[in-house]
């Protein structure tokens, strides 16, 4: 087999991270070598690779439903949102510079008043895209690319290399995901392709509904009737399925919470749950770092805004940011800030993680990020953090509470740790833990000792399941998603697209989009 797939959406949200998993692990267990890729990525969840490239979680997580190992040429182009009208721009796994929305898909340079539509930034990345893209090729039997938002914002077509830019460049047929559970899939299937050019539509290869519910065939009439509009077939009902636990790109979901919250799960081992709130501060990042919690048997995990929230809570996590200055402020004005010194001076249990443990130190010295300058933090760790130009970004190995544990950083604030308990990079007074490490609580051993000591100083009957693994837990869901795909769509119908690409003789459906 030598070919690939773009999958695209009707919107954002539609499943296509999900069905992008899906194919990647239903052709590798077909004995298929199958890499997954998306072009642009914008998302605050993100990962650091073992060469320390950033990419996003969700192609980090395909790459495992894959069986390979992640690397930058998987996601060339990350966009990190820093307020609602700039990101961080991070090309083949190192930022390069901040740029607001106008100079990246549109403007000549980066957020100045100045700015003139002419070409962008955007347009300027193709060829290191399809650069990375043809470098998979020729790597791996399959590549399966994932699209962003919609492939008919036809406002950014023109500088488009994530969508049907990448499809047209590289030839690949298309598969449009849609989402059955929010109405309107079949409107959403017509329109989407009515609004691109001629030359995409030709692409378009068909459809694939995603969560449905119910009789399927009770919807065959309207597939049968989408057929002879569009000229191109569905090809797969994918039914909603509980417990589809994938690292989103964004958004206030936890991924594994659904397998926790909304299936069969095991009682607590001992007599009592475990309650943890997780301050859902702006420009959250690495939500994904509590997932491991949440598929604790008997750990309760939910995500609070305000100060009472924290009254019940037996752990609070204070998450990553992409604005640690900001975040400070936000809890502040909510009063989660006087709440957590109270918990502190109580001896009640709080973990910072990243952006969480520069908000509990003492001072942080921020010329770079929110160019804030000297701001005082919450005084509840030893540290001082000064940001710096140059972003850490690492896979740490090491050791606490007496288990081995792993880890990643992606952060520019640098911590300097005054005093306390040493607590892997970071440290711990009393019950006050901070570190930069993204992704601790996966490593198994470690996650039982800290809940331990969380139910200790929580006075809780909790007792953390002894058989437990994350690691497991995740394959699981990837292999879900696998059946999903072989069980409910038609992979022949779908190999025959990866290796032949899309049909010759595809109508065009009018209005269609300028070239």
């Amino acid at each position: 087999m030598s070919g690939g797939l773009l999958v695209a959406g009707t919107t954002s949200d539609a499943g296509k991270s999900v069905v992008t998993a899906g194919i990647c692990r239903w052709l590798t267990r077909k004995g298929v070598s199958v890499a997954p890729f998306k072009a642009q990525n914008m998302s605050l969840n993100s990962f650091v690779t073992r060469e320390g490239a950033e990419i996003g979680r969700a192609q980090a997580m395909q790459a495992q439903a894959a069986r390979v190992e992640p690397s930058a040429l998987m996601n060339p182009v990350l966009l990190k949102p820093g307020s609602d009208r700039s990101s961080q721009v991070v090309l083949m796994g190192k930022p390069v510079g901040e740029m607001s929305a106008r100079g990246f898909f549109g403007g000549s340079g980066g957020p100045s008043p100045g700015e003139r539509l002419h070409g962008g930034r955007q347009a300027q990345l193709l060829d290191t895209v399809v650069g990375c893209l043809e470098e998979l090729r020729g790597t791996y039997d399959a590549v399966i690319c994932e699209g962003a938002g919609s492939p008919a914002e036809i406002n950014l077509r023109r500088t488009d290399i994530v969508n049907m830019g990448i499809a047209r460049a590289a030839r690949f047929p298309v598969l449009v995901v849609g989402d059955i559970d929010r109405g309107g899939v079949f409107a959403s299937f017509f329109g989407t392709t009515a609004l691109l050019s001629a030359a995409d539509q030709e692409l378009v290869a068909g459809y694939l509904v995603n969560k449905f519910r119910g009789d399927v065939s009770l919807l065959e009439p309207g597939l049968d009737m989408l057929h002879g509009l569009t000229g191109r077939r569905t090809f797969g009902v994918l039914p909603f399925q509980h417990g589809l636990g994938i690292d989103e790109e964004d958004g206030l979901r936890v991924s594994l919470r659904g397998a926790v919250r909304e299936s069969v799960v095991a009682p607590p081992v001992g007599d009592d749950v475990l309650r943890v709130a997780v301050c859902a501060v702006p420009l959250m990042s690495n939500f994904t770092d509590v997932d491991a919690l949440a598929a604790e048997p008997g750990v309760v995990v939910r995500f609070v805004d305000r100060a009472e929230e924290l009254v019940d809570a037996d752990l609070v996590v204070v998450p990553g940011t992409r604005g640690t200055v900001r975040a400070l402020r936000w809890l502040r004005e909510r009063g989660l800030a006087d709440a957590l010194a109270r918990r502190a001076a109580e001896g009640r249990p709080v973990l910072g993680i990243c952006g969480g443990f520069q908000v509990l130190g003492e001072r942080i010295e921020d010329e770079v990020e929110s160019r804030a300058g000297s701001v005082d933090g919450l005084g509840l760790l030893p540290v001082r953090v000064r940001f710096a130009r140059e972003k850490t970004l690492a896979r740490p190995v090491g050791a606490a509470l007496g288990e081995p544990v792993e880890g990643y950083e992606i952060h520019h604030g640098v911590a300097e740790v005054l005093g306390g308990e040493p607590f892997l990079d970071g440290c711990r007074v009393g019950e006050v833990w901070g570190t930069h490490w993204h992704g601790s609580l996966e490593s198994d051993a470690f996650r039982r000792r800290f809940l331990t000591e969380v139910a200790r100083a929580a006075g809780r009957r909790f007792v953390p399941a002894p058989d437990t693994s994350f690691g497991t837990l995740r394959e699981e869901q990837l292999d879900l998603l696998g059946d999903l795909i072989e069980e409910h769509a038609d992979t022949d119908g779908l190999l025959g697209l990866i290796e032949n690409g899309a049909p010759g003789g595809l109508p065009f459906i009018a209005p269609g989009a300028p070239s």
